[in-house]
């Protein structure tokens, strides 16, 4: 019975071994980042006698988390733009009056020049401050450079590509309201349904009177238009439509940073009662009525007492009419587009002219037309000139026709 048992002993020892060698963890020399394994439960072992000693931690098989890439550095935020400064203006309007107060009276102890923060100088910031604030509800101007109803170009309808018409008035005044009714007039015995005004020429005006009477040459009657609040009246004034509209089509006006007072009260007013789009650029924002002060030396001091309200949307001051389509034409451009387009019309400027094409005569002279013009007819000219707001109105109309004209 010894023997054999001796002999099981000696024959099992290898298989234990063995077994214990696959319990112990393989140690690699450049690890390779792999997923985690699911847990795998060891092959149970024989009891032959004491365990292997534990294994120290930083021998273990690396893991994924431990042979992972670094993790890279935060990205230092980007520095401060202008778009992310807070304005001085921003910074006062938030300040407390005691800090205003202590921050007066720093600037008149401590810098270094007394003669810029004395009683003289200080009145003088705050009355260039209460300006720049106020702005353009408050201005100093001299009595020269005052253009009230004064024209700044010349009357102008046309009929772009046979089916627009197209009106510019000089003014929002007696005279160029009775050549919009003559012009209207024709458009509607020419059959026309889109028109287009242009309100980008128009001289500065405070006669909302007028604007109130061209609006009612596209607003419905019974239509509330605008009104004009003044804090030392008791009442507002209001203006309404008591006409039959002349046009009802597709109505697009164009405006810019000059378009003030007047014309922009009538832009605004088109767009709310008779659903025009309004192309171009922000208006100026001074739809107020003004009272004017001499200040002696031909200087006035203009202050704003009455501001134009619209029904719904408040008042055009100080923001001015944002437009339906953003379109940017430079000043200087306009100028000559307006100048050339009393000789020549506005069609000149709107419209691409025609690109040579590959025709049979061409093909018989053995010449390629398309490839001349762009080698040898563009090489010394200049680009042409072209208002691009009146170009995007015009597309703008074609594509509302286009769309409106199909059955639905």
């Amino acid at each position: 019975m010894k023997l054999v048992l001796f002999f099981c002993f000696v024959v099992a020892a290898p298989v234990i071994a063995t077994n214990a060698e696959a319990q112990k963890p393989v140690r690699v020399a450049d690890p390779v980042p792999v997923a985690p394994a699911s847990p795998v439960t060891p092959t149970p072992v024989p009891d032959s006698g004491p365990a292997d000693p534990p294994v120290p931690a930083a021998m273990e098989t690396p893991t994924a988390a431990v042979t992972s890439a670094p993790i890279p550095e935060p990205t230092p935020a980007p520095a401060p733009t202008p778009q992310r400064k807070r304005s001085v203006r921003e910074m006062i309007d938030v300040l407390s009056e005691t800090q205003v107060e202590q921050a007066i009276t720093g600037l008149r102890n401590n810098f270094l020049d007394s003669t810029k923060t004395g009683d003289k100088e200080v009145r003088r910031a705050t009355l260039e401050g209460l300006i720049l604030r106020l702005s353009p509800g408050a201005m100093l101007t001299h009595e020269d450079s005052i253009r009230e109803e004064s024209g700044s170009g010349l009357f102008l309808a046309e009929i772009i590509d046979g089916r627009i018409g197209y009106l510019r008035p000089a003014a929002i005044d007696g005279e160029s309201l009775a050549q919009i009714d003559a012009a209207l007039s024709n458009f509607a015995e020419k059959g026309l349904k889109a028109l287009i005004v242009d309100l980008r020429n128009v001289a500065a005006s405070r006669d909302f009177e007028k604007a109130a009477d061209f609006a009612r040459r596209f607003c419905a009657k019974g239509k509330l238009l605008f009104s004009i609040q003044k804090p030392s009246a008791k009442q507002e004034r209001i203006f309404t439509s008591n006409l039959d509209p002349a046009f009802t089509g597709v109505l697009v006006v164009l405006t810019d940073a000059d378009t003030s007072g007047a014309a922009e009260v009538l832009a605004a007013t088109l767009r709310l009662n008779a659903s025009a789009m309004i192309v171009g650029s922000k208006t100026s924002g001074e739809a107020v009525e003004f009272e004017d002060s001499t200040l002696g030396d031909g200087k006035v001091l203009r202050v704003a007492v009455a501001q134009v309200v619209l029904p719904g949307s408040g008042a055009i001051y100080p923001a001015g009419v944002s437009p339906d389509i953003v379109v940017g034409l430079d000043a200087a451009k306009q100028a000559e587009v307006f100048k050339l387009s009393a000789e020549k019309g506005v069609s000149e400027f709107v419209f691409e002219s025609e690109r040579p094409r590959m025709n049979e005569a061409a093909l018989v002279a053995n010449t390629n037309p398309e490839i001349d013009a762009e080698t040898f007819g563009s090489r010394n000219a200049s680009p042409r000139l072209m208002d691009a707001v009146l170009q995007r109105a015009v597309d703008l109309v074609t594509a509302i026709r286009f769309y409106g004209d199909r059955p639905q």
